[in-house]
């Protein structure tokens, strides 16, 4: 079983993904230069996100680390990534 801060740490997270998604959106809806730099932009973090994440799993299982400590770790790029993104959507 997860301990309790683990399951808060996934709704914090999903509570950021969809800020961060909401303010895309609006971004974007609203069109011109910046709606369009809005969706290239995060199309480029994404490919980004998700490499960084799988190497920092690799590497922590390459490395002998358990399952749980490569997700942790994985999940840490992806986190960090998502609150850059609701800082700087925040503005």
């Amino acid at each position: 079983m997860f301990p309790m801060s683990a399951w808060f740490d996934a709704l914090r997270l999903g509570a950021d993904v969809q800020s961060v998604v909401a303010l895309r959106l609006m971004r974007i809806a609203a069109g011109g230069p910046r709606g369009a730099t809005e969706a290239r932009r995060m199309v480029a973090e994404k490919i980004a996100a998700i490499g960084e994440a799988q190497g920092a799993a690799f590497v922590a299982l390459a490395t002998g680390a358990s399952p749980a400590t490569a997700a942790k770790r994985a999940g840490s790029r992806i986190r960090r990534v998502v609150s850059a993104n609701k800082k700087r959507l925040s503005r």
